[in-house]
């Protein structure tokens, strides 16, 4: 009975090759990347990996001076590290849903701590949204992606992607706000009634207003992933 049990477990959640590409959804909350040469993915997100793959953290002048620099303000929320070489990577981030994204010369913005991983022929720069700093206690930061290839993000449990149309803005919680359309530019809102009700550093105070024609993802969570930059 015993070794039967654990067959069984070794069965039901053992590794299986589903034929996905580069990326692909071991479990929902595990992204398996099968390495052929080099790939960009949050630091410390690795759980396992098989094969010859070789981890640096990026350079401090790897992507250049700007982004040193912005990268210095925003924290670690956008810390990054290189794997390369050939073999199975599988990275997670504190057990949250992953969702993949394949660009076709296409944009699209990520929170700062929700992006998990990128290929190479992906360009990125990070968005300091400082409209807020004086606000939130600290600038709101996101990670701007753009071309073609894969990218992969996470969520706290489902995400729910809301259609933005022209004559039908979108307001969200920044905290509960995960990703959007690269052709949507975010404004924020404040509610001097809300400020009087829950108090002045309260998120609900506070809304991400999204116009145009594009898509917002959002979770069932809040999370505080906003830069440490006071005032």
């Amino acid at each position: 009975m015993s070794k039967y049990a654990i067959e069984q477990f070794v069965e039901q959640t053992k590794q299986q090759d589903r034929g996905q590409g580069l990326f692909e959804i071991e479990t929902q909350r595990i992204l398996e990347i099968n390495l052929e040469n080099q790939i960009w993915a949050k630091m410390g997100s690795m759980i396992s990996y098989r094969g010859n793959i070789k981890f640096e953290r990026e350079g401090i002048l790897e992507h250049g001076l700007g982004k040193l620099f912005k990268k210095a303000l925003t924290g670690e929320g956008a810390a990054l590290m290189k794997a390369t070489g050939k073999g199975k990577l599988y990275v997670a981030d504190q057990g949250k849903k992953i969702s993949i994204l394949n660009l076709n010369n296409e944009s699209i913005s990520v929170n700062g701590n929700d992006l998990l991983a990128f290929e190479p022929s992906i360009s990125w720069d990070i968005k300091l949204m400082r409209k807020v700093a004086g606000l939130m206690a600290g600038g709101l930061f996101n990670v701007r992606l753009e071309g073609t290839g894969m990218v992969a993000f996470t969520s706290h449990y489902e995400p729910l992607t809301l259609l933005v149309e022209p004559d039908n803005p979108v307001y969200t919680d920044p905290n509960a706000t995960v990703a959007w359309s690269g052709n949507l530019q975010p404004d924020f809102v404040t509610y001097i009634s809300l400020k009087t009700l829950f108090g002045r550093a309260s998120g609900e105070s506070v809304q991400m207003k999204f116009t145009g024609k594009g898509f917002v993802v959002v979770q069932p969570f809040e999370e505080v992933y906003y830069s440490q930059i006071q005032g």
